[in-house]
């Protein structure tokens, strides 16, 4: 699909680096696949993004503090403010991993990454980044996938859905944070004892 710069998109696949293809306006909701406490409500602090994402949090630390991926839930202030990134931003931060480990240049990560933040959840599901090693491109079905590869155009690939559910996965054995209470959201498996206390305690 190729953006028309009115927030709609017409034919496709198009690629997403800098000034070729506008990306659609949006905004960067703070998205969760677990349903209770309410997805909005839930944020993960860094060291649970990094784990999640496959990053270390001098790379977080980085591309947070020069705007690549910053947390949409709450940004880090004072001395001791904990940044707090919501589910999407974790999948974000993943994405942006594959594509620097392949290549991709830092202008056209932003250029994805300002995309993916536009897009809705039930687009993320179904879309597909290919690139060349120079340009990222959208696909939104098999076909496209197949007609960039035909093109030469597409090296490789990265299935946005796949990503976003191997960070529910690696998410569900960590810990999340209520936004309002500040309570601590146990994993499925840790039996983090000390996390349990600070819940009693508070």
């Amino acid at each position: 699909m190729r953006s028309t710069g009115d927030g709609t998109a017409a034919g496709g696949p198009y690629p997403l680096h800098g000034g070729t293809a506008e990306p659609l306006p949006g905004h960067s909701a703070a998205l969760s696949v677990s349903p209770e406490p309410a997805p909005e409500a839930i944020g993960y602090r860094g060291p649970t993004a990094c784990a999640a994402a496959g990053i270390t949090y001098r790379q977080l630390d980085y591309w947070a503090r020069t705007g690549l991926v910053e947390p949409s839930v709450r940004s880090a202030y004072g001395s001791g403010g904990q940044r707090l990134y919501s589910f999407r931003d974790v999948v974000v931060l993943k994405i942006v991993k594959r594509l620097l480990d392949t290549g991709v240049s830092l202008q056209n990560i932003r250029a994805a990454v300002q995309h993916l933040r536009s897009r809705g959840i039930g687009d993320l599901g179904q879309m597909t980044l290919m690139s060349d090693g120079a340009t990222v491109y959208e696909c939104a079905s098999p076909d496209e996938v197949v007609d960039l590869l035909q093109g030469g155009q597409g090296v490789f690939g990265i299935a946005v859905g796949v990503v976003w559910r191997d960070v529910e996965a690696a998410l569900a054995q960590l810990h999340g944070e209520r936004v309002d209470t500040g309570e601590t959201l146990i994993g499925h498996n840790p039996a983090d004892e000390l996390a349990r206390r600070r819940n009693r305690a508070g």
